[in-house]
């Protein structure tokens, strides 16, 4: 596995957005780097991706707004000052029955300790009726993990303010440590955001960031096509190997037709000419439209227009069903996600090993304002 082979250094995080880096930079100013199966990884600007994709390729983003979700509160019932912690708010469970057992209306939450430079470190959560107190006299109070094995993530109701209102007015966006400093929520969203009263994502995503209104102009005018789908992240401070939990999702069925008129276009060009074809590709923007698009999936391939909960994790040996290209940010080297990556990069077993290799030799940047990899079928 990458992380039995591969470290990657501090100084790859990327710290501030790329539109901070230097005079005249926009969000498009990221390096982009392309897996191609046994070839070996290409080095492009990400402004060169319509030179890499073709008419007739379909890229799926995900149209989920990121949510100010980072509220500071304190421990403890209000005799003392307590202990201060950061609840990150990461998926509200409206009609979400995990193990049998109703929790609607709570939220999943991450207690993190302030680390006294703006940013968090980990805290183990609960435990059970603890009393966190929040601006405007709201209180939370965690009740269970949500996973019986970890102590991270707790489902805990609140009383005295709904989260949204209670997020819109106090909250920030989630920052980490590699991070130099506070961003405004607009630097978290992206151009395909679209507003959801009382829905988005705890945390951006990614890897959609560095699109421009004019890069989507251009890709358009080439004949690229665009398909929304919507997954509601939940916090990606993720422990090592921890696969991701169920997430809210909505495939509409615009997206299911332009998917599978893309796929049919696609295989018969193939039958004709005997061989691969340009165009037709189907390439996720980010993970988390690989997990929306191949949760409306069937078996044989065909996307069906879905809404609701998905616990899907993506694997090798799960395989992917509708997607054959996916456009990602740099992950760490002991995340799930990079299971996925696996899934999608099927032509040759050491392709991430490869690419990643070189990422950091060549010195690309990690994280939410990183630069981008594009794995596409050989």
């Amino acid at each position: 596995m990458i992380a039995d082979l591969l470290a990657v250094p501090d100084e790859l995080s990327a710290r501030v957005p790329a539109e901070q880096r230097g005079p005249g930079l926009g969000r498009d100013a990221v390096r982009l780097l392309v897996s191609r199966g046994a070839a070996e990884a290409g080095h492009h600007a990400f402004g060169e991706l319509p030179d890499l994709l073709a008419p007739g390729d379909v890229l799926v983003v995900n149209t989920s707004r990121t949510l100010p979700a980072a509220v500071d509160g304190r421990v403890g019932d209000g005799r003392g000052r307590g202990e201060p912690v950061v609840v990150h708010f990461s998926t509200r469970a409206d009609r979400w029955h995990p193990a049998g057992r109703t929790v609607a209306g709570r939220w999943a939450v991450e207690l993190r300790s302030p680390d006294g430079r703006g940013s968090t470190r980990p805290r183990a959560g609960g435990p059970a009726g603890t009393v966190v107190r929040l601006p405007g006299r709201a209180r939370l109070v965690p009740e269970a993990p949500v996973d019986p094995g970890s102590a991270r993530l707790w489902w805990a109701r609140v009383t005295g303010a709904r989260v949204p209102e209670l997020m819109r007015r106090y909250g920030r966006p989630i920052r980490y440590g590699y991070t130099d400093r506070d961003q405004p929520l607009a630097a978290y969203q992206t151009v395909f955001a679209v507003d959801a009263p009382g829905s988005g994502s705890a945390e951006m995503p990614s890897a959609a960031r560095p699109f421009t209104a004019e890069l989507v102009a251009r890709l358009v005018s080439e004949g690229v096509q665009f398909a929304p789908v919507s997954l509601h992240t939940g916090v990606a401070s993720a422990e090592a190997f921890e696969p991701p939990y169920p997430e809210q999702f909505v495939v509409p069925p615009v997206t299911a037709w332009l998917v599978n008129a893309a796929r049919a276009r696609r295989a018969a060009a193939r039958r004709r000419a005997g061989r691969g074809t340009p165009g037709g590709r189907i390439v996720a923007v980010g993970t988390t439209a690989v997990r929306a698009l191949e949760s409306a999936a069937g078996t044989d391939g065909r996307v069906r227009p879905a809404a609701g909960w998905t616990d899907l994790v993506v694997t090798p040996e799960r395989g992917v069903r509708a997607v054959d290209g996916l456009l990602t940010g740099l992950h760490e080297p002991t995340a799930s996600h990079l299971l996925m990556l696996e899934a999608v990069a099927t032509a040759d077993g050491d392709v991430l090993e490869r690419a990643y290799t070189a990422a950091v030799r060549q010195g690309y940047l990690w994280h939410e304002f990183g630069d981008l990899h594009l794995v596409l079928p050989d």
